[in-house]
């Protein structure tokens, strides 16, 4: 541990966490045409920790979750899960824009129970799993209804509830509530809290908001700008759930602060 601006206790990226962690990077890296974005980069994701992903624009930020969740193929390195490829392990994914990742032709139940059906599981395995998540949740919209007779908050909180259905060992997301106005961001952000205390998922979350990325992570990864490096790895330990009071204590006002100070430096270096 050390001590940034303002007294905030940030954790350096040399510094390995105590318990060995779910998600180990080594020497990723990648390149489009002529601009390298990754080059010999590591990184540790600890379990059960929600990472907030966060840095200037064109970084990288949405890449690098893509390359973990093998969405896009890395030009180098290893990604590994307790030390196994991701092929051997359940993962969960949400997209930004929920509009085109639901199936409008089914109902938001079905949409939810789709990849258990992917999986072969039995129709009434798969709708007693998928009850068992809606009452964990306390999700009271009528999921009976199609994706398109629904709100977006509500549009993207059946994105999350199908991404959670198989269990996954982690979540990842790509600023999913971008494309909400700010009411249903404020909702999701409550939702999606309410979904990390109910299931301890590992949660990797890119977010182009600094004051949403500090307030929903338990560590924030600041990046620099390409190729990529890790500029800050901090720690955020508030209790949970967190509420609109968090936003003015002084520890949540610190850790923005220097927050804010490391993402302004990486962008005068550009």
């Amino acid at each position: 541990m050390r001590t940034g601006t303002g007294g905030v206790s940030v954790v350096a990226p040399s510094v390995a966490p105590a318990a060995s962690p779910h998600v180990t990077i080594r020497g990723l890296a990648k390149r489009f045409g002529g601009a390298v974005v990754y080059d010999k980069f590591d990184l540790d994701i600890p379990r059960g920790k929600l990472i907030s992903v966060f840095g200037p624009n064109g970084c990288g930020k949405s890449t690098l979750i893509n390359m973990i969740a093998g969405l896009i193929p890395p030009d180098g390195g290893e990604v590994l899960f307790d030390g196994k490829p991701l092929h051997a392990i359940k993962f969960g994914y949400v997209f930004q824009n929920y509009r085109e990742a639901l199936f409008p032709w089914l109902r938001s139940i079905d949409n939810i129970e789709y990849p258990l059906k992917l999986m072969k599981l039995p129709k009434a395995e798969r709708r007693a799993r998928t009850e068992r998540l809606i009452v964990n949740l306390g999700v009271k919209i009528d999921l009976n209804r199609y994706p398109y007779e629904l709100s977006g908050g509500q549009q993207q909180l059946v994105s999350i509830m199908r991404a959670l259905v198989v269990e996954p060992e982690i979540l990842f997301l790509d600023e999913p509530f971008s494309a909400l106005d700010y009411e249903m961001t404020l909702f999701m952000r409550e939702q999606l809290q309410r979904v990390f205390v109910e299931t301890g998922t590992t949660t990797v979350l890119v977010s182009h908001d600094l004051e949403e990325a500090v307030y929903l992570a338990d560590r924030i990864l600041l990046l620099s700008r390409g190729p990529a490096q890790i500029a800050d790895y901090v720690s955020y330990d508030a209790v949970r759930p967190r509420t609109d009071a968090t936003l003015s204590e002084s520890e949540f006002v610190k850790i923005k602060a220097h927050c804010l100070e490391v993402f302004q430096r990486e962008v005068r270096k550009g």
